[in-house]
């Protein structure tokens, strides 16, 4: 299960934790071609994924729900049962030339290629990226209570390493799926992974 509801006192605002939701399937994630400002409607296995979402935080109440501005990951959100705050901060790396096609696919002509190593043409840099999550982890920081993100899997793993205070490529170490919730919390003063991408496939 899900650890309960922490009530923070009015000088521990800084321990607000981030619930993380990846949004549900879509035709490009299943395949797993690089989807960023393309935006795509969710499948049906991802609508299924999204309620799911919904029934794991059990009606939670959070002090700030932040979500990417495109229709995925907004989708989610509403049939999670929230309504969010768009920012543009929290969309999906953008892939630039690479948009549309699989890691597979760009190693034909790029051998080796991984967006944890090289910036794709016309994309962003990880570190473009890594901007954007610290900016969500510092508004979050701000907030009264618990904080819940609707996002993308690369945006949300850099995030996540940068919370854990690690460089951003770490991301590459978190593997997140569609439809997923984690928590990211605190061990007294340490920031850390409280829970890791559970969907109602998997087991609380």
């Amino acid at each position: 299960m899900f650890p309960k509801p922490v009530s923070y006192s009015s000088d521990m605002s800084s321990r607000a934790e981030l619930w993380l939701v990846r949004h549900g399937e879509t035709e490009w994630s299943r395949s797993g071609a690089h989807t960023s400002h393309t935006d795509l409607a969710l499948t049906p296995e991802g609508e299924r994924r999204a309620a799911g979402v919904g029934r794991l935080l059990q009606g939670r109440q959070f002090a700030l729900v932040l979500s990417s501005p495109m229709r995925r990951a907004l989708d989610t959100c509403r049939l999670a049962g929230y309504a969010a705050e768009m920012t543009d901060d929290l969309r999906e790396w953008d892939y630039g030339g690479y948009e549309g096609r699989a890691t597979e696919d760009i190693q034909k002509e790029a051998p080796g290629w991984t967006i944890w190593t090289a910036a794709p043409p016309a994309g962003e840099t990880i570190a473009q990226v890594s901007a954007r999550a610290e900016r969500v982890i510092a508004r979050a920081a701000s907030a009264p209570a618990d904080v819940a993100l609707f996002g993308h899997g690369h945006m949300l793993r850099v995030l996540t390493a940068r919370w854990l205070g690690l460089e951003p490529a770490a991301g590459r170490l978190f593997a997140l799926s569609t439809g997923s919730v984690s928590l990211l919390g605190y061990e007294r003063d340490t920031r850390v992974i409280r829970v890791w991408s559970q969907t109602e496939s998997l087991p609380m």
